[in-house]
């Protein structure tokens, strides 16, 4: 397959910087600052919004080089095996996380967004609002997922 290139449009900053810390991202508070390229008014409108969509990459886990085999979720023993694309970890073929976030406030290039589970100086691929449109009316999960999550983005 033919690879491509994606320059980050912005930084994470936030008091995170332990990337095995893996629960506990609600109450976490980023600001992502957007390249100088994109200008003082890339952010404009998205005041309105009450969440954005942060596409980043794990760039402080090391890379896997090989996804064939299925792996204990999170690395636990008492959790189902899973394929590579049936969690949202960072060990993933082009380690790229997703986000919804709550926005908290759009000042020029700067978003201060609430539960980014991204680490400080994490590389943010794209930022797109949230739009009720755009998420599906009935998500289904197995329950082990609600469970392993409950903690996830509490405060």
């Amino acid at each position: 397959m033919p690879s491509f290139e994606v320059t980050p449009i912005g930084t994470v900053s936030n008091d995170r910087t332990d990337v095995q810390h893996t629960d506990n991202w609600g109450a976490v508070r980023s600001t992502i600052t957007i390249d100088e390229r994109f200008g003082e008014e890339c952010l404009k409108g998205l005041e309105g919004f009450s969440h954005v969509e942060v596409l980043f990459v794990f760039d402080q886990f090391p890379e896997s080089d090989d996804h064939r085999e299925p792996r204990h979720y999170r690395g636990r023993a008492d959790l189902p095996r899973v394929g590579v694309f049936a969690g949202r970890g960072p060990r993933r073929p082009n380690r790229i996380g997703v986000t919804c976030c709550a926005v908290e406030s759009v000042r020029g290039r700067e978003l201060t967004v609430v539960g980014l589970d991204a680490v400080s100086g994490t590389p943010v691929i794209d930022v797109k609002p949230a739009m009720v449109e755009f998420t599906p009316a009935d998500i289904r999960q197995p329950d082990w997922v609600s469970d392993v999550m409950a903690e996830y983005f509490q405060p």
